[in-house]
């Protein structure tokens, strides 16, 4: 009679079991996310991109401003940010001026001035001059709607997925062919396993692996 066999055990993956470090359990880095359809099957320590779907713009004076020059229509596209944009006078001028656009974190994006096209961060618009010039300290609110939705981080794409975001926490999604709920870490303190994360298809060189660690630990998601 021969020595008994055994079949092999394997291991699933367990639920944010890259996490290494995070002081707030949870509390401060994961949110709950929409995962695109068509992301496929994801498994925890996926790490994701962020695309900003539906998205729209309006504006309207922050304060009372001096300066009545019309806002032209505003095209949004990634990586724009949901929430309200600042446009701030800091340099006045005779059918001119030059302003400060920041995004809803308090980060600067670019100059632009009056009666010239801006594009940068994702927003789109040419400020017209009015019958009265803006002056410094004029202001204006562009508020950006639409819903965040995300994938696997792919530096192929031009949509926002290009850029490293989140990592998922939950452990199992199918999103093949629908949107799917999840939970994903977001933003730090923390420290993550990079030898535990999982790549999408079209991450193919340790240098795209390493940009988007890079990115991440702008979040303060950091890795060991």
């Amino acid at each position: 009679m021969g020595a008994p066999t055994y079949p092999p055990l394997y291991e699933n993956r367990h639920e944010g079991g890259y996490v290494v470090w995070d002081p707030s359990d949870g509390m401060l880095t994961r949110e709950g996310i929409i995962l695109l359809s068509g992301s496929g099957v994801c498994l925890t320590g996926l790490v994701l991109g962020a695309e900003l779907t539906g998205a729209a713009a309006i504006s309207a004076a922050l304060g009372t401003n001096t300066g009545n020059g019309a806002m032209g229509a505003i095209a949004v596209a990634s990586p724009a940010k949901v929430g309200d944009y600042h446009l701030l006078f800091i340099e006045p001028a005779a059918n001119a001026g030059t302003f400060v656009v920041e995004d809803p974190d308090g980060v600067e994006i670019g100059h632009g001035n009056v009666g010239v096209a801006f594009n940068a961060g994702g927003l789109s618009f040419t400020l017209a001059d009015g019958a009265t010039d803006f002056v410094s300290g004029d202001s204006l609110t562009i508020s950006v709607t639409g819903v965040v939705k995300y994938g696997p981080f792919d530096p192929t794409a031009t949509n926002g997925l290009q850029r490293a975001a989140a990592i998922l926490w939950s452990g199992w999604r199918d999103a093949t062919s629908a949107d799917r709920r999840a939970v994903a870490n977001v933003r730090g303190p923390m420290k993550v396993q990079a030898a535990e994360l999982l790549w999408g298809a079209n991450v193919t060189t340790t240098q795209q692996q390493t940009a988007a660690l890079a990115q991440l630990a702008k979040l303060g998601i950091l890795n060991v």
